[in-house]
């Protein structure tokens, strides 16, 4: 069954959000007190206990509440923004499985790390399965590190063990961590200094050009502040509305006339409805019968374009979902902790009603059966690609076409 909560949820601390509208210099190295932390962790747990549509949907009530405890008890003295998001909630939400419900930090730390170099463990890795290949070295004199060895352990953890502790810090929607493998090999350095902390060195074993395991000790990376001279700031050019618009969605067509691809990396914006409608009365109009359709960097944003999406290629008819419901038809009394509450609360309203089961449904998602469309509908091969980052609203079209 495919099940879409009507409640979207990300997660947010209310008094760092109240310190990143602070008038006062913004320092990541203030400590808040203990009762402070703990009374913002109640209230989250409240809003996720009495809001959240799917939190015992992978973890049980009983063993949800046992993290809940747990984690409470771990704010046991005061703690920086970075160690209450990383610490304390970052495991937490994990447990939820959820891959719309995660954690971030306010506004006023990503403002203060903008354009920052920061003390991190130096090497980049590609993560996959058991292994981590280095791409990256921070450390430029490294004469060991280089791009393409493989690294067996850090600090004495090995890579299997390294990679499960992570992901239990990661949001992914039920056990599927391949959007996790993606994020450790697009910032492995980020992840592990959150994660693991920071040490001075780093213990490394790998495998030599023979395949021999080695091991080393590098540094940690420290960029050097240039005080010789006051940096300045270039102000880049203002972007052409065309490549915006590129970023978002593309069309291009093979120099044989047999094959297109489709890039569409968002369903949020890029214009969607005139790109579809033009570029599919072209794919009929040159007669292409084979179309690669690229999701791999969609993760997600409005249902109607996906739908208007599936409308031009899905060969049948087609619910967006079979169940579509949130567990209150409201988001009070919380509505001013949560970002665009009083639209959702008012959509809640008109559009779901309490059925048998204490949900509130929103009964046309779910009885309504959308017919393909008859103008300009694609009848050639289709060939959908997906990976770790297509999520939310890509899904939903994957699921409707797949097996077509």
């Amino acid at each position: 069954m495919n099940k879409v909560p009507a409640a979207i949820f990300i997660v947010v601390c209310s008094l760092l959000l109240s310190c990143a509208a602070s008038k006062t210099k913004y320092s990541p190295s203030k400590k808040y007190p203990q009762k402070d932390l703990r009374k913002d962790y109640v209230l989250l747990r409240e809003i996720l206990e009495k809001k959240h549509p799917g939190i015992y949907w992978y973890t049980s009530k009983d063993s949800m509440n046992m993290y809940f405890d747990r984690y409470y008890n771990a704010i046991a003295d005061s703690m920086t923004e970075q160690q209450f998001t990383w610490h304390i909630l970052a495991p937490l939400v994990d447990k939820i499985h959820c891959g719309h419900t995660s954690v971030g930090s306010s506004k006023a730390y990503r403002k203060w790390a903008t354009g920052k170099q920061l003390p991190s463990f130096p090497l980049y890795f590609k993560v996959w399965g058991d292994s981590m290949a280095v791409i990256a070295n921070l450390n430029r004199k490294d004469s060991i590190f280089k791009r393409g060895t493989l690294v067996t352990s850090v600090n004495g953890v090995g890579n299997i063990e390294q990679v499960n502790r992570m992901f239990n810090y990661l949001p992914e929607d039920g056990y599927a961590n391949n959007v996790n493998y993606i994020r450790l090999s697009g910032n492995f350095p980020y992840y592990h200094r959150n994660i693991y902390g920071l040490s001075k060195r780093y213990n490394i074993t790998y495998l030599d050009s023979l395949g021999i395991e080695q091991k080393a000790n590098i540094p940690l990376f420290s960029p050097v502040k240039d005080t010789s001279k006051k940096t300045v700031k270039e102000k880049r050019p203002p972007q052409p509305k065309v490549n915006k618009l590129l970023r978002a969605r593309s069309l291009t067509i093979d120099s044989s006339g047999l094959m297109a691809t489709m890039t569409l990396n968002t369903f949020s914006k890029g214009k969607l409805r005139r790109f579809f409608k033009k570029s599919f009365k072209e794919l009929r109009e040159k007669n292409i019968n084979n179309l690669v359709l690229d999701l791999r960097s969609n993760g997600g944003g409005k249902v109607n374009s996906s739908t208007l999406l599936t409308k031009y290629i899905s060969r049948t008819p087609f619910k967006v979902a079979d169940t579509a419901y949130a567990i209150a038809r409201g988001l009070g009394p919380y509505s001013r902790y949560i970002k665009g509450s009083w639209f959702n609360n008012l959509e809640m309203f008109f559009i779901s009603s309490k059925k048998s089961d204490g949900n509130y449904h929103i009964g046309l998602l779910e009885r309504k059966l959308y017919q393909p469309k008859k103008t300009n509908h694609y009848n050639g091969n289709v060939y959908v690609l997906t990976n770790g980052p297509t999520f939310s609203a890509s899904t939903l079209f994957c699921n409707a076409v797949k097996g077509q």
